[in-house]
């Protein structure tokens, strides 16, 4: 069975360097899959050439069987494949439901879009309390919710997920991971970078180690959390 995203050999230069020098991963539905590694591997890189923001100079990107290498970021979405960028980068001028919505603006399915919406909010009900908040106003943690809220709402299969828990407090990460899981559950796949990798492979099926944008390990979650070198390495064990 072919895997929902599939990423052979990529290439991505910045100018004169090369971030990525060759990077091969895959992702089957319905598991989480982490990119784990230092600052600076290629993890950002490679989600947004997954997701169309940069452009590779060499290998492919497979999505649900067709090649995506080169398609637009904005054509990426309407195929199902949705990005939660770090920083959160919500529409800090619209209220909570503007922003959620503006998830859904590939969408004509209004009776699904509903069903989406109904359930988004019963994994957030922090964002249905304040749906007529400006989401400028909303704490760190709330901005997070509602962007992962917004990638719901687009309908699509797979979810990318950029450092979920940056700058959020430790009750508020366990939250979110919590979350993740609960999008995994509802049927949804996920590819998620995080800086805290010990939380990451808690909750992933596979994880894939970035070294100066290379795959230097990979592995069942569960076999590389116990691996010493990781736990040296990423764990700060």
């Amino acid at each position: 069975m072919a895997s929902l995203l599939e990423v052979n050999n990529l290439v991505v230069n910045y100018g004169m360097i090369r971030a990525l020098k060759g990077i091969s991963f895959k992702v089957d539905k319905g598991e989480i899959v982490s990119l784990i590694g230092a600052n600076g591997a290629g993890k950002t890189t490679t989600l947004h050439t997954v997701t169309g923001l940069i452009r590779a100079k060499e290998g492919s990107i497979v999505f649900k069987g067709e090649d995506i290498t080169k398609t637009p970021a904005h054509k990426i979405v309407t195929k199902g494949l949705v990005h939660v960028p770090e920083g959160r980068r919500i529409f800090q001028n619209l209220t909570v439901a503007e922003n959620l919505m503006m998830g859904s603006y590939t969408r004509k399915d209004k009776a699904d879009i509903a069903k989406d919406l109904k359930h988004v909010y019963e994994l957030f009900p922090r964002l249905e309390e304040r749906k007529t908040q400006m989401a400028g106003t909303l704490s760190g943690g709330e901005q997070q919710m509602l962007a992962m809220g917004r990638a719901l709402l687009s309908g699509g299969e797979m979810i990318v997920m950029d450092e979920p828990s940056m700058g959020l407090s430790p009750l508020l990460v366990s939250e979110v991971f919590d979350i993740i899981r609960s999008i995994r559950e509802a049927g949804k796949t996920v590819l998620l970078v995080e800086q805290n990798a010990k939380k990451a492979m808690s909750i992933s099926d596979r994880v894939y180690v970035l070294e100066t944008g290379t795959v230097a390990m990979e592995g069942k979650a569960s076999d590389l959390i116990n691996d010493e070198s990781i736990k040296k390495a990423y764990l700060g064990e």
